[in-house]
């Protein structure tokens, strides 16, 4: 997941120029395909044999017009771009003739990612509603029909916004750190933040190389955190074939600092206790399995509120 490029002066959501080409030659490298945003919808619910990459950018900058979208079209590599549309046409952000130009290159997929692209879990459920709503009427109107793929803004949900996307999107993708895999839950997809922080060549290489760690159920499944439920409990139960859960490793960052949280392993269940409450704004797990030397990742996040 990638934000702006090349606007230094923003570490935590950029990406030096030089720096994205040599990631994405990493990938090649690698031999991996870039997957068409297009086959990867379609084919969401099949099992793959080889591992792909997709390419996401969000909040559609200018510094993506024109910084990064040069380089991908010259190289033919498919992304989705998701927008928000109320700052269309701002200064910093990409015009509707930017978009029609990359969404008609058929290298570009147009995602949705809400109208204000505001804090929108702080949203009464009528507020929240509107806001999506907007944004389709807008999509609708400039590129003659609304995407059918979602971006929650900061990765932020509560259980009924995420059933509202259900009920009008085919997917959406989250910001918790994670390898797709077909069991994920199609809307809370996982993403790796890659940012001037993040965004190193040996974590790359590790992030292009990672395996999933598929499971069946994980609770609670409301990731709206008030003060009551501060900290939650958090169970993920694996399938049955799932080796080497004893060799599992997770970090929080509960209590404003990340930690080794207090873990329990039961037949194929994890439940993971944590030893502080998360501080607002974002609470966020991440678990890593050497699995016979194949090293697989899971990670989720929490929203925690004020009341």
């Amino acid at each position: 997941m990638y934000h702006r490029f090349n606007e230094n002066k923003y570490p935590s959501t950029n990406i030096r120029m030089e720096v994205f080409h040599e990631q994405m030659q990493i990938i090649k490298n690698s031999n991996y395909e870039f997957y068409d945003p297009e086959i990867f919808i379609t084919e969401f619910d099949k099992r793959k044999d080889n591992k792909k990459v997709l390419i996401t950018i969000d909040d559609g900058f200018k510094s993506f017009y024109n910084e990064a979208w040069p380089y991908l079209k010259k190289n033919q590599i498919p992304f989705i771009l998701f927008i928000s549309t109320e700052p269309v046409g701002k200064n910093g952000y990409m015009n509707w003739d930017e978009i029609r130009e990359i969404e008609k290159s058929k290298l570009g997929y147009i995602g949705h990612h809400s109208h204000t692209h505001e804090y929108l879990i702080n949203m009464s459920d009528d507020q929240f509603i509107e806001d999506i709503e907007t944004s389709s009427r807008i999509f609708k109107d400039k590129l003659g029909y609304v995407p059918s793929i979602f971006s929650y803004p900061f990765g932020e949900y509560s259980l009924f916004m995420k059933n509202y996307i259900i009920k009008n999107f085919d997917l959406a993708f989250g910001q918790h750190s994670g390898v797709i895999d077909l069991n994920k839950d199609k809307f809370e997809l996982p993403r790796f933040p890659i940012n001037e922080k993040y965004g190193d060549l040996d974590r790359f290489k590790s992030l292009i190389n990672y395996f999933p760690l598929e499971y069946k159920n994980l609770k609670p499944e409301e990731k709206k955190i008030n003060i009551v439920g501060n900290p939650p409990i958090l169970t993920i139960e694996f399938f049955e074939n799932q080796q080497n859960i004893k060799n599992i490793n997770c970090y929080s960052n509960d209590g404003g600092k990340w930690n080794k949280p207090k873990l329990e392993i039961k037949d194929q269940t994890l439940t993971i206790n944590f030893k502080e409450k998360f501080l607002p704004r974002r609470g966020r797990i991440n678990c890593s399995l050497n699995d016979n030397g194949k090293w697989r990742w899971f990670g989720t996040q929490f929203t925690i509120v004020k009341n």
